[in-house]
């Protein structure tokens, strides 16, 4: 059985390079019947995606490019997990913790929360509980998911979206650092500028607090710290690695191979790397496979070097869920 569970429908900011990259994942599935770059392939892509725009975020054509892939790809499970900033009620959470000033980071920040919180939670909930039946028709189980991002201090806000909606898991997930979204291509300059054991000393503190809240089923993306390349010498993050082993290990809390890391960002690595995947195995930490996919043609991507890599490491079980409960299935079932 295989199994992605973190897939994204995000959309947005509405930029340029949104249109291109969702004109591109059209292109995967379909085909014009005109030659490239021509007229009237520029008209007929130029339809399709003002229906995409007209659509919205949530809409069955597009859940169904993704469905579509997923049969292609043999996947069993798969998990759609918005990121938590989409959804207008959590607004005023990121902007208590994010840094939204009047400062060139919190400009650019403002802006792109402005961008990218606009469509409502119970939309997305009713929108992926409506589509599992297709799902199920295929041979698929479509599970419903959240990634919320976890701020020192922020079990208040998120205990409560925990128990409100009929989740299949949650994934926790840390995107900023002393409110600085580090992820950001436009402000990985910020790295220069930053004292590196320092800053993932800091970091891996929150991340430990986001384990032992025992608010999720999943903590994403471990060390995507390190997405531009920005890392320590790597043995001086060991004790680090073992801290956050022994956090999920003790809280009963799984974590994923992601492989978004790997394909989209420049160090083109998986998270975990290889060293902090062998730490975590030692620790018994249980572990699911994930893609981090965001548009339809890049789901279940590298999949199959990840379930090479926890063999590796001496895995030979993977976490799946339902109803926020984990259910561990050998991996050599995973074929």
């Amino acid at each position: 059985m295989k199994v992605d569970y973190h897939v994204h429908l995000e959309e947005g900011p509405y930029s340029l390079r949104w249109w291109n990259r969702t004109a591109d994942a059209l292109l995967a599935f379909r085909h014009t019947g005109y030659e490239r770059h021509t007229r009237e392939w520029m008209e007929q892509i130029s339809e399709w995606m003002a229906s995409r725009i007209q659509q919205g975020a949530f809409h069955s054509q597009w859940l169904d490019l993704y469905r579509m892939r997923a049969k292609q790809q043999g996947l069993k499970q798969v998990g759609i997990v918005d990121h938590l900033y989409r959804f207008r009620e959590f607004k005023p959470y990121f902007e208590q913790h994010i840094l939204v000033g009047d400062d060139e980071l919190g400009k650019l920040q403002r802006t792109w929360l402005d961008q990218v919180c606009t469509n409502s939670i119970d939309e997305f909930v009713s929108f992926i509980e409506s589509q599992k039946p297709a799902w199920e028709a295929d041979g698929i189980q479509l599970h419903l998911g959240m990634e919320a991002d976890y701020f020192d201090g922020g079990e208040d806000v998120l205990a409560p979206m925990v128990a409100a909606y009929p989740w299949d898991y949650v994934i926790g997930s840390i995107h900023f650092a002393d409110g600085w979204g580090f992820d950001n291509p436009d402000t990985q300059e910020r790295f220069e500028q930053q004292d590196l054991l320092g800053l993932y000393e800091r970091t891996f503190h929150v991340i430990e607090k986001a384990i032992r809240s025992k608010l999720f089923e999943i903590v994403a993306h471990l060390d995507n710290l390190k997405a531009f390349g920005y890392r320590p010498k790597e043995e001086q993050l060991f004790p680090l690695y073992q801290r956050i082993a022994r956090a999920l290990q003790e809280s009963g809390v799984a974590t994923e191979i992601n492989t978004g890391l790997y394909y989209r960002y420049p160090v083109k690595e998986m998270c975990p790397s290889y060293s902090f995947l062998q730490i975590l195995h030692e620790h018994g930490v249980p572990i699911t496979t994930s893609s981090d996919s965001h548009f339809p043609d890049h789901i279940g991507s590298y999949l199959a070097g990840a379930r090479q890599q926890l063999r590796k490491a001496g895995y030979n079980q993977i976490a799946t869920f339902e109803k926020r409960v984990r259910k561990l299935v050998a991996l050599e079932d995973m074929e």
